[in-house]
């Protein structure tokens, strides 16, 4: 999560304003300049060289303003209840003022407790600017929507069971690293979990129950040292329990799940464990694979095995082995052709020395992708980018995945090597980030294996969709471009080391089924460097005059590229249009605060279908982005800030988005 300082400059007034036929009041962001607390942050940390008392009492107040707008945007979202005695949607003070479910140490806000008020609505889009606040009970509500992506940063409790929350489980969660309660049990909470648990030492009790969470269980959850009591119920979760083998668990409960395999014989003694209405497979379990030691959730140095290593690592260890011994998924080669690649490929036993952590990617024979992509068939090819080519692989079971052939050429003397690559790439785990699945290295290919999108790129659904498809709606749009910047937040602010994507652009945002975005392509800004093109026409920022010169603020640019299509249906740059509209920034950034202007300048595929204030906000958010000066341009997760607001003002509504917004059949699917 981003916390450092940021330069004074990035929410200046930070466009020269132009003669317009018709000024338009800006929305959320623009050229009216930031909202007032931030312009105090941007004076306090100019002043940030200054020390003495005087600094200290400066930036206490300006920290308590911070907190105070959170509580104020958050007492609107929950629609201005009575219950709350004392709040107020601008200003005041809830500590001098007593507000209701508050508790302060000082003039710092350290508990919000409200649970069970008949609340309603959800908690707004400042939560993260609480950064005293330890304590957090939003329980026993009637509160909807997704949990906010960015919640109090330094919680060590955190309840808000018993709502009506959608969505997924916020990764900025995985940031907590004092957290030690955590119950988002009963509520409707879907997908699957990321690798979120690596720094989560202090987390006592997990309770997920009563949602509708998929998938297997993440191998970092084998990270919570400290955790004795983890109820998983009443959910859909899939594939084995063995990654919870080692922890120290008193209470366990894993009901009316879709689970396999067997309970590992360290879970049958623990005090409390319930594992019925799951598919457990009868007979004995299988012994370990070779060279595992036993794990014992009660030993009297739980935590460690006889050498002192951590038993997780242990427990790690194995699965990187087991999965890079077990058949590729979905199409299982003969087994001795698939055991000769693997000994005459050094490749995974690199990348098994270089990492303790587990990997969700698994390594696939090049038999195997062969077979699946019918040799690498021009059929079968489904886009063509700067470094390489990928291609759709089938299986007979029906699994379809996609497949990046990296040109072999790119890997010259100098370039980090595939395994550095895949280590990387692997531990990026997000919703709104195309997950890597699995791997290739031999004879000189290099393959990534992604899940393939049925839906396609944003480019296709854009600019290359027929007359029988029904076009984006605005909501799906402003949606879109929310799921990517959360991405690209992601990449920037919360990964470390960060990364650089370099590559943003409507080709590499992919669809799913409900029309939410992954971003691809990420983690290969190195071979960038080697390709005589980068973006391509329209995408790259005024700065990048070689791709050297990119940095995050390039991606910003970039990604405000990506906004203007969703605007006007455009591409970056067209040369069937007229001269002066050739190149999409240039022609639409003049407009962009001129209201009748920029009505004529929306996709006409929307037939006039989008609320005006919307519009306009969305506007000014693509202005920030695609300023020629790259210092102006803010920060990803202030853009996400932004569209937060414009989608909880804009009240969207997912299904109908759905219903509204489809592509054609895919009939070889």
């Amino acid at each position: 999560m981003h916390t450092g300082a940021k330069k004074p400059l990035l929410l200046k007034t930070t466009f020269k304003k132009k003669k317009k036929k018709k000024k338009r009041k800006p929305g959320a962001v623009g050229s009216a300049g930031p909202p007032k607390e931030i312009q105090q942050q941007k004076l306090c940390q100019m002043c940030g060289r200054s020390s003495g008392p005087a600094k200290n009492e400066k930036m206490m107040k300006e920290i308590d303003a911070r907190g105070v707008s959170a509580l104020n945007v958050m007492f609107t979202s929950l629609n201005s209840p009575s219950q709350l005695s004392g709040w107020k949607s601008s200003g005041g003070d809830p500590c001098g003022d007593s507000w209701e479910g508050i508790t302060c140490s000082g003039s710092a806000v350290t508990e919000i407790r409200l649970s069970d008020l008949e609340l309603t609505g959800s908690l707004g889009y400042l939560l993260s600017n609480l950064k005293s606040v330890t304590y957090f009970d939003m329980s026993k509500n009637n509160l909807n929507n997704d949990i906010p992506y960015q919640l109090p940063p330094n919680l060590a409790y955190l309840d808000l069971s018993n709502n009506g929350f959608s969505g997924t489980v916020p990764y900025s969660i995985s940031q907590m690293t004092d957290l030690k309660y955590l119950n988002l049990g009963h509520n409707q909470i879907k997908g699957q979990l990321t690798d979120m648990f690596q720094k989560l030492p202090k987390l006592k009790t997990l309770d997920l129950s009563h949602n509708s969470l998929s998938g297997s269980l993440p191998n970092s959850l084998a990270k919570l040292s400290g955790l004795n009591t983890l109820y998983l119920q009443n959910n859909r979760f899939t594939s084995s329990i063995n990654v919870l083998a080692g922890l120290p668990l008193n209470k366990l409960n894993v009901e009316n799940n879709k689970f396999t395999g067997w309970v590992p014989a360290e879970l049958e003694d623990i005090d409390s464990i319930e594992t019925g209405g799951n598919s457990w497979s009868s007979g004995p379990a299988p012994p370990p694979p070779p060279g595992a030691k036993p794990l014992s959730a009660k030993h009297k140095d739980h935590g460690k095995d006889g050498n002192g290593k951590n038993e997780s690592e242990s427990f790690d260890s194995i699965n990187i082995k087991t999965l890079q011994k077990s058949p590729s998924i979905g199409y299982k080669p003969p087994p001795s052709d698939f055991t000769q690649s693997l000994n005459d490929n050094e490749f995974a036993s690199r990348l098994n020395s270089k990492r303790s952590t587990s990997i969700h990617a698994v390594p696939y024979s090049l038999a195997d992708l062969q077979t699946a992509t019918s040799n690498f068939a021009t059929g079968r090819l489904i886009g063509e980018g700067s470094i390489g080519r990928v291609y759709k692989a089938k299986y007979p079971d029906g699994k379809v995945l996609a497949v990046k052939k990296i040109d072999s050429s790119l890997f010259q003397e100098g370039q980090p090597e595939f395994s550095e690559i895949i280590s990387r790439i692997s531990k990026v785990h997000h919703p709104n980030i195309a997950e890597l699945v699995g791997y290739c290295s031999e004879q000189g290919h290099n393959m990534l294996v992604y899940e393939y999108l049925r839906n396609g790129s944003l480019h296709e659904f854009l600019h290359m969709s027929d007359d029988f498809s029904k076009p984006l709606t605005w909501n799906t749009r402003v949606r879109i471009a929310l799921g990517t910047a959360r991405a690209v937040e992601y990449l920037h602010e919360i990964c470390s080391p960060s990364f650089i994507h370099k590559n943003i652009k409507s080709p590499n945002i992919l669809l799913d089924l409900e029309l939410n975005p992954r971003l691809s392509d990420y983690g290969l800004a190195n071979f960038h460097h080697r390709t005589s093109q980068n973006l391509g026409a329209g995408y790259n920022a005024p700065e990048c005059t070689k791709p050297s010169a990119y940095t995050m603020k390039s991606d910003i640019y970039s990604f405000g590229v990506v906004m203007l299509e969703l605007l006007t249906g455009r591409m970056p740059f067209d040369l069937t249009k007229p001269t002066s509209e050739q190149c999409l920034v240039r022609w639409a950034t003049p407009q962009l605060h001129d209201i009748d202007a920029l009505e004529r300048m929306v996709d006409p595929a929307l037939r006039g279908l989008y609320p005006p204030k919307s519009l306009s906000r969305f506007a000014d958010i693509i202005a920030l982005c695609v300023q020629t000066e790259a210092e102006f341009r803010p920060p990803m997760s202030e853009v996400v800030e932004a569209l937060v607001r414009l989608v909880q003002r804009s009240s969207m509504n997912v299904r109908d988005d759905l219903a509204e917004s489809r592509r054609t059949e895919d009939s070889e699917y």
